[in-house]
């Protein structure tokens, strides 16, 4: 089973990631993308694969459950989990709000439309199963709680600082039910855990970061699950893309920004299960 991960390109050999890599009909779908050029080994698919397996290793995937996601941009992710029998709402900044440069590299979804995927779901079952609604990753205002599982990839390091990221984390995870899970990707600093990028546009988390978030979510009553730091040994993993990113052919799972080296880190988050016998113990139920 999955715990919380480096990106790294031996994951793409992986039985599990093969498996979601045809669930998501990623080589379909993206056909035409630069990662197409050296065996789609690409930190974005692996996001959206990673996210998937985490789910589904926990159960989450299946009828009846209802799941939230951030900043869905145009990712796959939502059209197969409503394929998969769940209930989805959907959400993304209000486009007024959003970054010019997301909307034109489609990395934001202005409504449900932009998550029908017709090779993953068909139409009926994703009117029915998908809502979209506007939300703020900074407030999370209008939103519920209740779900089952909620994620999000690669979004939360822009919200502008560290803090922010953190704080939607811990915002986030409360509108899950008992045993609920929460599966985000971030930015994560392969080379330093002293020197990154705490505010701005595009922040990089640090292992002791990480390390501070598991111990303010054991507090607040959840699990970061076995947190991993390995960043992998392979040729494509001490390599690192530059920007402008994924235009020479080559693996997109390193990359620099700011003059520091990151990838994806994946969080799997669980919300521990309250033991009624311990509240009446305490004098909690009457």
């Amino acid at each position: 089973m999955l715990g919380s991960i480096v990106c790294k390109y031996q994951d793409f050999s992986a039985g599990w990631y093969g498996n979601q890599e045809l669930n998501l009909m990623i080589r379909q779908s993206y056909a035409n993308h630069s990662a197409a050029q050296v065996g789609f080994v690409n930190r974005k698919f692996w996001e959206w694969c990673a996210i998937a397996q985490a789910l589904d290793e926990r159960c989450k995937l299946r009828t009846g459950m209802k799941g939230l996601g951030f900043a869905v941009g145009h990712e796959p992710l939502a059209s197969h989990f409503a394929a998969r029998g769940c209930q989805i709402v959907a959400t993304d900044l209000d486009p007024q709000e959003s970054n010019k440069d997301w909307i034109a590299t489609k990395q934001h979804a202005a409504s449900k439309e932009a998550l029908y995927q017709p090779l993953l779901v068909n139409r009926e079952i994703f009117e029915r199963r998908v809502t979209f609604q506007a939300a703020d990753m900074r407030n999370l205002n209008g939103l519920s709680p209740g779900y089952d599982f909620l994620w999000s990839s690669c979004a939360l390091e822009h919200l502008g600082s560290l803090n922010a990221g953190i704080e939607f984390i811990l915002k986030s995870a409360a509108l899950l039910r008992d045993g609920g899970t929460a599966v985000h990707t971030t930015e994560f600093n392969v080379l330093s855990d002293d020197s990154t990028i705490e505010t701005g546009g595009n922040v990089i988390y640090r292992r002791r970061d990480i390390r501070m978030l598991e111990k303010q979510l054991d507090l607040a009553g959840f699990e970061l699950v076995s947190p991993d730091f390995e960043v992998g040994s392979h040729q494509f993993d001490r390599e690192f893309d530059t920007a402008p990113y994924m235009t020479r052919g080559k693996p997109h799972l390193k990359l620099e920004i700011g003059g520091h080296v990151c990838t994806s880190f994946l969080l799997i988050i669980e919300k521990r299960q309250r033991n009624p016998m311990k509240l009446f113990k305490r004098g909690r139920i009457f």
